[in-house]
């Protein structure tokens, strides 16, 4: 098939390796895929764009989100121009805020619209950045999602909040972020236990962008609770707001030759770091969220601990293939995180049922890429 994929991310963050990881898997199962977005990216991981995020810091919040939409009239033009040239056989459209280009190129043309939806944007924003035309927004947005002749959402959560703004549910699809398990394989974690002086002690890790949420600084006060050469290690994959916080805890509870920061690295070099590590850390998510980092530790057959709240549930089975506690209960979390340190059997246990569910559920991008084609093909001969 001929697919034609259009995206407004333009940060190396993990909303890219969700785009890279799809339209990989779309082109292995011999489909051309057609991209359109952002010409300007950060080449390096975990950066955005410079001068956007200058832009966006100096500018009323009201004109940003204005030309935020008048942007979705130039992507317009380039899908236009880009279907008339291509004539794909469907339209696969990341969501974004003030970005109805999808939706107008369908209403121009009838392509097939395909939505895939990660997160409830203007309720999203308004919470976290604040947002001036949420009005507008919140209405573009809803309207955005019933029109769309598939809304993809990641989440069963996320699919409720889709229905109830009016989009109907015979046109969603729940298809949850994935992994290619190949990259997983042959990893023994080795060469990253001796960067940090690991030994063969038990390591509990997080990977991600690390924010006060994630309540980190409460794992680096357990791992102080533990002393003598086989005590546990924490290593922490990534950057963010919070890690100055997790550093000054490490000095303060006297254990930072036992906390390591890797900062971020490669997309290719995750798989090891994560080989490295025995206990596997979500200590927050928000609610209706399909993280990406869940994937990457079910794929390394790690342990997991993480809140038994309902998108998680979606995913993972207390006591099967993870531990789940009470969100914002971090004493029941670090109960479980102490279980674990004790007791190899069960982390082994769980790591092996988790990687399987990868197989069972069909966790990956392949398998999510052909779930798109097949509902297109579906749709094409209804």
């Amino acid at each position: 098939m001929k697919i034609l994929y259009h995206h407004r991310v333009a940060a190396q963050d993990g909303q890219a390796v969700h785009i890279t990881e799809l339209v990989h898997a779309f082109r292995s199962l011999g489909h051309e895929v057609k991209i359109i977005g952002p010409s300007l990216r950060p080449k390096a991981f975990g950066q955005e764009n410079k001068a956007l995020a200058i832009f966006r810091r100096v500018m009323p919040g009201f004109v940003s989100e204005t030309l935020e939409y008048l942007y979705a009239i130039r992507a317009y033009r380039k899908l236009l121009k880009a279907y008339k040239e291509f004539q794909p056989d469907f339209l696969y459209e990341r969501h974004n805020l003030f970005l109805p280009s999808g939706g107008w190129l369908r209403k121009k043309t009838g392509v097939l619209h395909m939505l895939e939806v990660n997160a409830p944007l203007a309720a999203e924003r308004t919470k976290y950045a604040g947002l001036h035309l949420k009005s507008f927004a919140t209405k573009l947005e809803k309207h955005t999602w019933r029109e769309a002749d598939h809304a993809l959402p990641v989440s069963e959560v996320l699919a409720a909040i889709l229905e109830k703004a009016g989009t109907k549910r015979e046109r969603i699809t729940v298809l949850h972020n994935g992994i290619d398990k190949t990259a997983y394989e042959n990893n023994n974690g080795q060469t990253v236990r001796e960067r940090y002086g690991l030994g063969d002690n038990v390591v509990l890790g997080f990977t991600g962008f690390v924010r006060e949420w994630h309540k980190l600084d409460e794992m680096i006060r357990l791992i102080a609770d533990y002393r003598g050469n086989k005590a546990p290690h924490l290593l922490i994959v990534g950057d963010g707001p919070a890690i100055q916080g997790c550093r000054a805890a490490a000095r303060g509870l006297k254990v930072e030759d036992r906390v390591h920061f890797a900062g971020f690295v490669d997309r290719a070099d995750i798989p090891e770091h994560l080989a490295a590590m025995n206990i596997a850390l979500q200590p927050a998510v928000t609610a209706y969220a399909s993280p990406l980092k869940l994937f990457e530790y079910m794929a390394a057959g790690l342990s997991i601990v993480a809140p038994s709240q309902a998108n998680i549930c979606e995913i993972l089975d207390h006591e099967r293939d993870a531990l789940l506690f009470p969100p914002d209960d971090y004493e029941a979390a670090q109960a479980h995180i102490r279980q674990l340190i004790a007791d190899p059997a069960k982390r082994q246990s769980l790591g092996r049922a988790a990687q399987a569910k990868i197989d069972t559920r069909g966790y990956t991008w392949l398998s999510n890429a052909q779930r798109v084609c097949n509902l297109a093909k579906q749709s094409q001969t209804a």
